[in-house]
């Protein structure tokens, strides 16, 4: 059984806070947490959610305004059961900071037809929206398998 999730894209501002708190809020019995494959090299560890992903979210009745971004690392991957993350490659990224984790990282959107989930990060509200739709289809399909 997975208790203790971990959800990855980036950054660590955008896809992943969002999918963070959606599982979380349609789990609440589960540990749940987001980090960034480069939230380090791109200067934004500790940094708040994006100020889009933050009012997409509200829009929706969640609340990201706790959440700071913090980089993937061994350590970290070693806490949680399931790695979930929103691309295809990002698979790669994590097996090469972590390989032993390969066997328990899938895509979020692995039930939903395998679909990646674009990064909207200095796009349009459009593309924030579209994110948001594509990360919650993807969490309740994830909810009816945990």
């Amino acid at each position: 059984m997975f208790t203790n999730i971990l959800v990855v894209c980036v950054g660590n501002i955008c896809r992943s806070p969002l999918g963070e708190a959606m599982l979380q809020n349609l789990l609440p019995h589960k540990k749940i947490a987001s980090a960034g494959l480069a939230a380090e090299k791109s200067r934004l560890v500790g940094k708040p959610a994006d100020d889009k992903a933050i009012f997409v979210a509200n829009e929706h009745g969640i609340d990201l305004s706790n959440h700071r971004s913090q980089q993937v690392s061994s350590a970290l991957c070693a806490e949680f059961d399931l790695i979930l993350v929103m691309e295809k490659g990002h698979i790669e990224a994590i097996t090469a900071i972590a390989p032993e984790v390969r066997g328990k990282t899938m895509l979020f959107g692995h039930w939903t037809d395998q679909k990646d989930i674009p990064d909207p990060y200095r796009q349009s509200k459009e593309a924030f929206d579209y994110a948001y739709q594509l990360i919650d289809q993807a969490a309740q399909a994830w909810v009816k398998r945990l």
